[in-house]
């Protein structure tokens, strides 16, 4: 059975190209990856502060928000939401510690 995740990712990949006058996904697709990549950072930031504040169910709204504009701008990078969660398996037992310490410096 597939995840809700992954439904909602085969949605938005399928509802990119429709009409931006009916589909908020063809919407911000054709507004390009800049404005897509801006409302994560918004839903972000809307998330953090409901956490700050105590607000559970906000941050339960603004959490499901973030994972929408997520999914939508992996699509936009034509990245499957399954190679993230190749890479949450891939660190599984790591210390996050010892994980970002091994990570290559720029």
């Amino acid at each position: 059975m597939r995840s809700t995740l992954h439904q909602l990712e085969a949605t938005i990949r399928d509802r990119r190209s429709a009409d931006p006058a009916s589909s908020y996904v063809a919407k911000m697709a054709h507004k390009g990856r800049a404005k897509i990549a801006q409302k994560v950072g918004e839903e972000a930031v809307e998330t953090v502060i409901a956490a700050m504040a105590g607000h559970r169910d906000e941050v339960v709204g603004e959490s499901a928000d973030l994972l929408f504009h997520l999914l939508l701008l992996l699509a936009d990078m034509d990245v499957p939401f399954d190679a993230v969660l190749d890479e949450l398996e891939r660190r599984e037992g790591i210390s996050g510690i010892a994980e970002k310490a091994a990570r290559p410096k720029d």
